[in-house]
């Protein structure tokens, strides 16, 4: 097809520049020993177990070869033809790792490349299996939920429109999910409210409490294991890996829309009106409802406008 050429025309001189930047006596051998620790690093975080997207599994030599749900991605002694390398080349989009750049170095896209021309060989028969990882201990289990423990979450099923890389163009609303920094940002508006679960707009949006219900590619939407994780990291304070309570996003904008589920809480996430709250056509309890807000200092929600929807 000509599409399909014109991609590979792409990756040739994409792979043919990646040659050129390294010099003759840096070259690395093309193996599967090279090649299974670079797919280690920056891919299975996504592309692993039973979300992985498309069914695309990089954690062995044989998930590779099995490809996805749309092909092959590894055309042996063809590297230009292979899906594999045109998402790492950025021949064909989105590129990937989808939480780039930064990108595979040049050196790891060109190992790649080498063991993809040299036949896509297997690990040696003699070589010793690679060791199992030890069960996944319960994230829940002693009471405290840091980002490590949901940030797969994100990457499996948020960063694929929630990126600069995004499948959308752009991350809608300016929200990017693909680091702690990022999610805590927040875009247009904040996303997550430490310690308060009901009020943060990525928990309200995976819940199916706002529209449209997240991931946007469900369903099947995340399951209640990762929905409770997700609440409990959020509940704790948003922590970081060594265990520190994100700071509260004062003066920071949030919305709700949902149901009111008391005369001034929708959701279950409770806000307050002041003098300045400007109410229009007041909601009863049980009816639709908007509140548009801001975050206090100590976390309280302040609500500038309350409406009927």
């Amino acid at each position: 097809m000509p599409g399909n050429d014109r991609w590979i025309h792409r990756a040739r001189r994409l792979a043919a520049s990646v040659a050129c930047v390294l010099p003759a006596a840096a070259a690395v051998a093309g193996t599967w020993d090279i090649v299974q620790p670079i797919l280690e690093e920056r891919c299975t975080g996504c592309h692993s177990g039973e979300d992985a997207p498309l069914g695309l599994s990089l954690e062995d030599h044989a998930g590779v070869m099995r490809g996805s749900e749309n092909g092959p991605v590894v055309i042996p002694a063809d590297p230009a033809a292979s899906p594999l390398m045109q998402r790492l080349t950025g021949a064909a989009e989105p590129r990937m790792p989808l939480d780039g750049p930064p990108w595979l170095a040049p050196d790891q896209i060109a190992a790649i490349s080498e063991w993809i021309a040299a036949g896509a060989e297997a690990p040696q028969a003699d070589a010793p299996p690679a060791p199992r990882a030890a069960p996944a201990a319960d994230p829940l289990a002693d009471g405290v939920v840091v980002f490590g423990e949901v940030a797969d979450i994100f990457r499996r099923r948020c960063i694929v429109c929630h990126s600069d890389n995004s499948r959308l163009g752009a991350p809608p609303e300016g929200l990017r999910l693909g680091t702690l920094a990022d999610i805590l940002a927040g875009g247009e508006r904040i996303a997550v409210i430490p310690g308060n679960a009901p009020a943060s707009e990525v928990f309200r949006r995976i819940e199916g409490l706002a529209r449209p219900r997240m991931p946007l590619d469900g369903p099947p939407w995340l399951d209640a294991g990762q929905v409770a994780l997700l609440r409990a990291w959020i509940d704790g304070g948003a922590r970081d890996d060594d265990g520190r309570a994100a700071p509260i996003p004062a003066g920071g904008e949030v919305r709700l829309r949902g149901m009111l589920t008391g005369p001034n809480e929708i959701d279950g996430a409770a806000f307050e009106i002041d003098a300045g709250t400007r109410i229009d056509d007041r909601p009863s309890p049980g009816t639709p409802a908007e509140m548009r807000g801001r975050v206090a200092a100590d976390g309280r929600l302040i609500a500038d406008r309350f409406r009927a929807r």
